[in-house]
């Protein structure tokens, strides 16, 4: 709890906590509201593609901006765009003038905004606490977002059946006015951080954001979570909701109690990873874990009722939120501070950006071979990146150095700038 001495993270602590558990209630009332309105399970993964794209063309220009201007000041500005896009969608779900081509254009405005917001939000806790108190500030940033998200789809559902999805993403809509106040709070209250010295690399320049990215290390970071998002992302969005309403005959409710499943592994995993000392070989750590995501994935579709799924999905979810917590905590403290925003935007870019693919390949799958098949198959994406990384020297042997390249991974001895 030692994070929580310094006001400004208190600030975008609870502004986080406020904006997630809105986001818990749109991550079930979009896809409810298209699948029930206006089409199936390739509309909705058309639309989640056209909310991708932008939100994967402007993952570079967040981490750039976030770096020039400060993270905060990047987060406040997405956040309002974000909340205008959401205010759309109330609009349109209020008229009943919604259509795919409109559904479409407001989802390209949400997904620019949250492109924006992704590389800020990872740069902005090294930013406002101390290296020491690091891994416990991502802890509860994890946690509270899985917290908000484990009752933001739950509370989804029962609004999306008792009140509609228009008072629902209204509700969504509050929520980023009110972490755009936090976030103005924030930008008042922090000093602007003591700048660190590059690390040099073996030329005696500073270290830029091509010596980090021709580290073999990085390389092989962004292959493995492009295919680990290439499986996981059209599974969550997509195949996950269609085999509620399909197959298994959930009303949005049920499916809300799905998607909450997830955030209960999220935050459980989370809780379990801020009481485990910082390891001295994280990744390696973070890859043992994801093994067992694989059977658990693949057999999720035919393991039985909605009970049976849910408990996979916590299981399968606190694995993947362990790994997540040492992965990241290990990136912010390897990668010079100057660099983070522009370095968090390139591996956001392999990760994230997989979500248009992923979904319309998911919705593609899903309309033809139905959303059973879909689960082996992103099973089997997962399972290829961590033998990838559990196969490499360079990644089981990798420990960070707070705040500094590693000798052992210093940066090639030519400058390119």
């Amino acid at each position: 709890m030692a994070p929580l001495r310094h006001p400004s993270f208190r600030l975008l602590l609870a502004g986080e906590l406020i904006s997630n558990f809105g986001d818990g209630i749109f991550l079930v009332a979009l896809p409810w509201y298209v699948l029930a309105h206006h089409g199936g399970a390739l509309l909705l993964g058309t639309i989640l593609t056209a909310y991708g794209v932008p939100r994967t063309a402007l993952l570079i220009v967040g981490g750039h901006a976030s770096d020039r201007y400060r993270p905060w000041t990047v987060m406040l500005a997405a956040n309002c765009a974000r909340g205008l896009a959401v205010t759309a969608f109330v609009v349109t779900a209020a008229t009943g003038t919604a259509h795919g081509p409109v559904l479409t254009v407001i989802a390209i405005v949400l997904g620019a905004g949250e492109g924006m917001f992704i590389p800020a939000s990872s740069a902005i806790v090294p930013a406002l606490l101390p290296a020491d108190e690091l891994q416990a500030g991502n802890a509860l940033i994890s946690g509270t977002t899985q917290l908000s998200q484990l009752a933001g789809p739950a509370l989804g559902g029962l609004l999306v059946v008792l009140v509609g999805p228009a008072d629902s993403f209204a509700i969504d809509a509050t929520t980023f006015a009110v972490s755009a106040l936090t976030l103005a709070g924030v930008r008042r209250d922090a000093p602007r951080p003591t700048t660190t010295a590059h690390p040099t690399n073996p030329a005696g320049n500073p270290v830029t954001l091509r010596d980090v990215l021709g580290q073999p290390i990085v390389r092989l970071m962004l292959v493995t979570d492009a295919l680990v998002n290439l499986g996981s992302t059209g599974m969550s969005r997509v195949a996950l909701p269609a085999l509620a309403k399909g197959p298994m005959r959930l009303h949005a409710s049920g499916y809300g109690a799905l998607s909450a499943a997830m955030g209960a592994g999220l935050l459980i995993g989370t809780i379990i990873a801020s009481s485990i000392p910082s390891a001295r070989r994280p990744l390696l750590v973070s890859s043992l874990v994801l093994i067992p995501t694989v059977p658990l994935i693949a057999v999720l579709p035919y393991a039985g009722g909605w009970i049976t799924a849910a408990i996979i999905l916590i299981l399968a979810f606190t694995l993947i939120a362990i790994g997540n917590l040492l992965l990241i905590t290990a990136l912010q403290q390897w990668a010079p501070p100057e660099l983070l925003g522009r370095l968090t935007g390139v591996l956001m870019l392999a990760s994230v950006g997989m979500m248009p693919v992923s979904t319309l390949i998911a919705g593609v799958v899903v309309r033809f071979a139905g959303p059973r098949t879909y689960f082996p198959l992103g099973a089997a994406t997962v399972g290829i990146a961590a033998i990838a990384q559990l196969t490499s020297r360079t990644w089981r042997r990798f420990e960070p150095t707070t705040g500094t390249t590693s000798n052992a991974q210093q940066p090639s001895a030519t400058a390119r700038r």
